[in-house]
């Protein structure tokens, strides 16, 4: 009864609103990343997810984003710059300009795959000595392991 009831809910809710999928998409994921450049490329593919999924045209257009105050200079208190945000200009105005500048280009082909899979597997992100050391660091592998079984898992017996 209570799924029953839950897809009926989720039928009403994306027909009222105009949308379609699930409202709750999954479990939360999350990735360690390497600062700097792939630290802004988070942002922008965070932020670009409502224009690929031709949701809004500009991401200054969604309002569930942080665009609005990292490329608009719109006050939150739900906000905390990062460091690295605050480096990119001495005043609001030039972070602003050069946040907005960012966002020029989509972020698609190896970068767009590699910021997907680091997300859904739980790896790093970052260049490859980055990798290695967090590999180091906690015995966990940061590559994606090739799928299937090993070669040679199946034991062959000489015909005798």
């Amino acid at each position: 009864m209570m799924q029953s009831l839950g897809r009926q809910y989720v039928r009403y809710f994306n027909y009222t609103y105009q949308r379609t999928g699930t409202i709750w998409e999954g479990r939360f994921k999350s990735c360690l990343v390497q600062d700097q450049s792939y630290l802004f490329h988070l942002y922008r593919y965070i932020e670009l997810n409502p224009v690929r999924a031709d949701m809004v045209k500009d991401p200054a257009d969604y309002s569930w984003s942080s665009y609005q105050c990292n490329g608009l200079g719109a006050s939150s208190d739900l906000l905390t710059s990062h460091q690295l945000y605050q480096s990119l200009g001495r005043t609001k105005e030039e972070r602003c300009n050069v946040y907005r500048d960012m966002f020029q280009y989509q972020v698609d082909g190896k970068l767009l795959e590699d910021i997907r899979l680091t997300a859904n597997k739980g790896l790093a992100l970052g260049n490859d000595k980055f990798k290695e050391q967090i590999a180091l660091l906690t015995g966990q592998r940061q590559t994606q392991a090739k799928r299937g079984r090993k070669e040679g898992w199946r034991k062959h017996r000489d015909d005798e």
